[in-house]
């Protein structure tokens, strides 16, 4: 998130799916060498972003996302030309993703172990069926905004990791905006690294 709170820009769109500079949230961890190994890319920094990633990334057995994240625009989703995600043929997730939507989809099913199921019945029946998923692995809640606010406000989240930019959007998503407790979430770590800081919370 920037230091002002939000964690998309204004105006996201098609075009500009992290909003307008929504872009320089994430520009800590482009460089980084966990990152861009899932991506399919060689070589990248190490840096004390490092084992951060690192560990959020292991153990993963399924993840949950919002429809926004997924991406193809609001509405039902098109029959002649349907929205496959923003990630390619080989998307970075290599296990089951599922999406919450208010429109039935079949299940899509890409290259690299990657799945998407496209939920309809609420923000339970996706946990219910991404923890079946990961078999015993953790489920990551990847976002969006609005996606992680019914989560938090439910209080379904164990763990929260916030990677503070050191950038101003000056208006945009706010990933807090509605959620008025955290349900025992308190910080349990703080790790500063170039251009961002790492705030780990987890329940007491």
């Amino acid at each position: 998130m920037s230091l002002d709170g939000f964690i998309a820009g204004p105006n996201q769109s098609p075009q500009e799916p992290l909003g307008i500079g929504g872009e320089a949230l994430h520009e800590w961890v482009f460089p980084l060498e966990t990152w861009r190994r899932p991506h399919g890319m060689e070589g990248g920094e190490v840096n004390e972003s490092t084992p951060v990633m690192e560990e959020e990334l292991a153990g993963i057995g399924a993840t949950i996302m919002g429809r926004n994240m997924f991406g193809g625009g609001p509405g039902p989703w098109s029959t002649t030309d349907p929205w496959n995600g923003w990630w390619g043929r080989t998307p970075p997730f290599h296990h089951p993703v599922f999406v919450l939507t208010h429109h039935a989809r079949e299940p899509l099913v890409l290259e690299g172990g990657t799945s998407f199921t496209f939920v309809t019945d609420g923000i339970e029946s996706a946990l219910d069926q991404a923890r079946r998923a990961a078999r015993g692995k953790d489920v990551a809640l990847a976002g969006g905004a609005r996606a992680a606010q019914q989560y938090l406000s439910a209080g379904l989240v164990d763990e929260m990791s916030l990677h503070v930019a050191l950038t101003l959007l000056g208006g945009g998503e706010r990933l807090f905006d509605g959620v008025h407790d955290l349900h025992g979430l308190v910080l349990a770590r703080t790790v500063a690294a170039p251009n961002v800081v790492h705030l780990k919370f987890a329940r007491e």
